[in-house]
């Protein structure tokens, strides 16, 4: 029996055959194998998803740019009101160029947004560098600007702005464009105007291609290959429309008054407020020795005739010479003529002379 089980055994092993190991660098030779193809597969399925920012966003920050500057400026001018009059506004480009340069410095500069680019959550990216290859989901992808860039922004936007300004200014004061100036006077005036006109319509054809792509709200920015991007993927707009609306209405209330204050009579309004007044009758006895329209005392006291209010003589006689139905303020009467205050007996000037 034993020798029946192991011949049984002996003739199974005879018939499997023994595999013999693969060699060592058989896996570095099928991956240098399939990667090519693996390689085409992945590019093949890879699409390019283009940057979509959005306009409005980019106007918004160039508009709260704006404001910021105006804003600037205000405070500045605050400074030196007790001056002279007139003084600052001989150095207004000056002014406006400091504080552009500021905002530049604080902000381009140190690879920083600028205010109105912070609130919209916008920075500058260096097109030059950007490759489009793989998948580009915000934008945050990619450098900020170079030194080159920064200071050509800084050139274009601060130095160049503030030389045309000047350049203008003194184009006009030394009347470049009348036809009796010299040939070469006029020449470069008609060049600035054709710069100026080429400039207006090289800032609308850029307008319209950025409607379109939605790249480069401005020629710098396009020259410079500076375009504004995201600059958190998890930032909301941090601009609330109710300040914004707020300060419309009161643009709109100030021009209405603006508006109609001139077509008031402020002595008829002054009428009709004064019984509401509540020291109107304290007051009156008093009143009376002071001139209606000035409120101080009479130095050329005239009166109004047929009332007899007294006047002063510039005060009544320019009223009555601007408007032919001038009203006495205290009793509301037509003034006829006016005459000089000594004694019954006077001169009597009528209002049509």
């Amino acid at each position: 029996m034993e020798r029946q089980t192991l011949a049984s055994s002996s003739s199974s092993t005879s018939g499997i055959s023994i595999i013999s190991p693969p060699p060592e660098d058989a896996w570095i030779t099928t991956y240098q194998k399939l990667r090519p193809q693996w390689q085409s597969l992945s590019s093949s399925n890879q699409t390019v998803i283009p940057i979509e920012v959005s306009r409005v966003n980019q106007f918004d920050a160039a508009r709260l740019d704006i404001e910021m500057s105006a804003m600037l400026k205000e405070q500045l001018v605050k400074v030196f009101s007790l001056m002279k009059p007139g003084m600052l506004f001989q150095y207004e480009p000056e002014l406006d160029a400091f504080l552009e340069f500021l905002i530049w410095r604080f902000s381009i500069w140190v690879d920083k947004p600028t205010p109105g680019n912070a609130l919209m959550n916008l920075r500058y990216r260096d097109e030059h560098a950007v490759e489009a290859r793989g998948k580009v989901r915000t934008g945050l992808e990619g450098p900020g600007l170079t030194v080159f860039q920064k200071i050509g922004y800084c050139i274009a936007t601060v130095g160049g702005q503030y030389i045309w300004a000047r350049l203008q200014s003194f184009s006009a004061f030394r009347r470049w464009g009348d036809t009796e100036q010299r040939s070469l006077a006029r020449r470069a005036w008609f060049l600035m105007q054709r710069i100026e006109g080429f400039y207006k319509a090289a800032s609308f054809g850029n307008l319209l291609i950025f409607l379109l792509t939605g790249r480069y709200r401005s020629l710098i920015e396009r020259v410079l290959r500076a375009r504004l991007v995201y600059g958190s993927p998890n930032m909301n707009r941090a601009v609330s429309f109710e300040y914004m609306n707020r300060q419309l209405v009161w643009n709109e209330f100030s021009e209405m008054l603006l508006l109609l204050l001139p077509l008031l009579n402020s002595s008829s309004v002054k009428n009709f407020l004064r019984p509401f007044s509540k020291n109107s009758s304290s007051n009156l006895e008093g009143d009376e020795a002071l001139c209606p329209i000035c409120q101080a005392t009479p130095t050329t006291p005239f009166v109004a005739l047929p009332c007899h209010h007294r006047y002063c003589y510039y005060c009544l006689r320019t009223r009555c010479s601007a408007t032919m139905s001038f009203r006495c303020p205290r009793c509301s009467e037509p003034v006829i003529a006016m005459q000089r205050h000594w004694g019954s007996v006077g001169n009597i000037i009528t209002q049509k002379e």
